[in-house]
């Protein structure tokens, strides 16, 4: 038998019985043909692995490629570098920017790696009323979705009070949709910090995973009740490590990278969280099962996690085991280095999606007739993205709210896709101390323009220049902008290169850290400030939320 590729002298990993096999490997067509030791077949290239480790490629679960800020093709030529061969992509970002149309035209985008998609669920995350987005996806744009084999789940579902107290909010009617129609089709979750009655109403509902922030007895009690846990990076720790280990809780556990910046991207992908959970005393064995078979099994993706007659032919060469140092990765037998390369186009509509008015300062001066007003205050956190209310006295002078002299900063959300012309406003402890600004277009989830200062002068460059170039992240300091990565696609991603994408967000970090921001990831800190559904208090265009009721809260009581 002639085939394409044989490798041979690798220690192989036996997906079944978790340990390391010295066989060779033969791979035809894209796939692999056998696994076994002393393969006689006739190859057209032959690869010595010479004692090196070979292994499943890497599945990503859950995962947003617009949260790189670029796009599939950008996104898969640097992640197939680090081993990530296949992902489950939740579009949700550029869906709420541009529908479903946005979403038809990232899809179309092709990349070297598998990209699979989850249908939008919260689309906006919340309601209408809530927050204005760009696009929405409701129930005859997720009956389309479902006829496309892209489509392998149902994405995180956010809405918390519409999944467990509105049996008839959209949410519940999508699942329901998508039970129907696609009865064995995951559905995938978002659950903070909800334990109990809350939890298991929640599963109740039919969604049987979570993603977000764990410790060990939240995931003890989620698995009891049924779902599958992905850990990301916030939530790998020694005690979850330990948990997962005493508890033998392998088959029901896997790695998700959630949201990687760009300038993280260039660094590593899923490789660097199964890196730090063998660090983190994960048996490597284990680590490796838990970021290539139980994704694949969760997402019913059967052709592939493991390294077996059949399956698609992706794997890693790893050099050093317990270092999970990559050698060279294979995709679909093909050597990275061999891929073809793709281009990331995008439509011109999609390039022309900020339409807002510039402000003046008279538009962001806080005016009352009371000598003093009592704010309610969103209090950033150093760790995560969860902030607290606080309520502040301020005083009024000349009839103006003096928030400066309470150290707090000024938060600013513009409806900016034309259709209402929204301003909210909200005031924010715990992020800036030095005189300037910082502003973006890639707001969770609804995207619109949010600007954040000490002074007036510096959010006024910030807005105006994210109205002249269509969108992004910029800082300004002392009235001068000082760091920008334009993001000429849908306001969230930007067409070049990963590595140059990651210069300019290196930049927007320092400055952010200039003007006393701190956060283990101060981008993400600060564009989730406007998502709804991540506890407590959150902001968009038509006003601050508490997360869990909804009930709108006032700036000032």
């Amino acid at each position: 038998m002639k085939i394409d590729t044989l490798i041979i002298n690798g220690k192989v990993f036996n997906t079944f019985n978790q340990t390391f096999e010295s066989k060779d490997v033969a791979i035809n067509e894209g796939k692999f043909v056998r696994v076994d030791t002393d393969l006689g077949y006739d190859a057209k290239n032959i690869v010595d692995a010479k004692g090196k480790y070979l292994i499943p490629g890497l599945i990503d679960s859950h995962m947003h490629i617009e949260s790189s800020m670029t796009g599939p093709a950008n996104f898969g030529k640097m992640a197939v570098k680090f081993g990530t061969t296949t992902v489950i992509a939740d579009a949700h970002e550029i869906a709420n920017v541009a529908g479903l149309q946005g979403l038809k035209n990232f899809m179309s985008q092709r990349s070297v790696i598998d990209t699979f998609y989850a249908i939008p669920s919260s689309v906006p995350s919340t309601r209408t009323d809530m927050e204005t987005t760009g696009g929405v996806i409701g129930l005859s744009e997720v009956s389309e979705l479902l006829k496309d084999k892209r489509i392998i789940c149902l994405g995180e579902a956010m809405n918390f009070k519409g999944i467990v107290d509105e049996p008839e909010s959209l949410i519940r009617q999508i699942i329901r949709l998508c039970q129907n129609k696609r009865p064995t089709m995951p559905l995938e979750g978002h659950c903070p910090k909800y334990t109990g009655e809350d939890l298991a109403k929640f599963v109740a509902s039919g969604i049987t995973s979570d993603h977000t922030f764990q410790a060990p007895k939240t995931m003890l009690e989620r698995i009891s009740n049924g779902m599958y846990i992905q850990l990301q990076k916030k939530s790998l720790s020694k005690e979850n490590m330990e948990t997962i280990v005493k508890n033998n809780l392998y088959e029901y556990t896997g790695f998700v990278t959630d949201d990687v910046m760009a300038d993280d991207l260039v660094n590593g992908h899923l490789n660097l969280i199964v890196k730090e959970a063998i660090k983190l005393g994960l048996p490597v064995e284990k680590a490796i099962y838990m970021s290539t078979y139980t994704p694949a099994r969760r997402m019913s993706l059967n052709d592939r996690g493991a390294i077996t007659p059949g399956r698609i032919a992706d794997l890693i060469m790893l050099s050093d085991l317990n270092e999970f140092e990559i050698d060279r990765v294979f995709k679909s037998g093909i050597s990275t280095e061999e891929l073809p390369s793709r281009r990331s186009d995008f439509p011109k509509y999609l390039q022309n999606t900020v339409h807002a008015r510039k402000f003046s300062e008279a538009d962001l001066i806080l005016i009352s007739s009371k000598s003093k007003v009592t704010a309610n205050v969103m209090v950033v956190n150093e760790h995560g993205t969860f902030t607290e209310h606080e309520k502040v006295e301020l005083n009024v002078i000349d009839d103006k709210v003096d928030w400066q002299s309470a150290g707090l900063s000024l938060l600013v959300v513009q409806e900016r896709y034309g259709k209402n012309g929204n301003v909210s406003f909200g005031l924010v402890k715990n992020t800036l101390n030095k005189s300037g600004a910082v502003g973006t277009t890639w707001a969770h989830d609804h995207h619109n323009l949010m600007v954040m200062g000490t002074d007036l002068k510096s959010m006024l460059e910030v807005q105006h220049q994210l109205i002249d170039q269509q969108g992004g992240y910029i800082v300004a300091e002392n009235g001068k902008i000082t760091a920008n990565t334009p993001l000429n696609v849908g306001g969230i991603i930007s067409s070049e290169p990963v590595e140059i994408l990651a210069d300019k967000l290196k930049e927007v970090r320092k400055a952010m850290n200039r003007l006393g921001y701190v956060n283990f990831n101060e981008i993400m800190s600060f564009s989730t400030l406007s998502l709804l559904v991540s506890p407590e208090l959150k902001i968009s265009d038509v006003g601050m939320f508490n997360v869990k009721t909804q009930e709108k809260i006032p700036l000032f009581d």
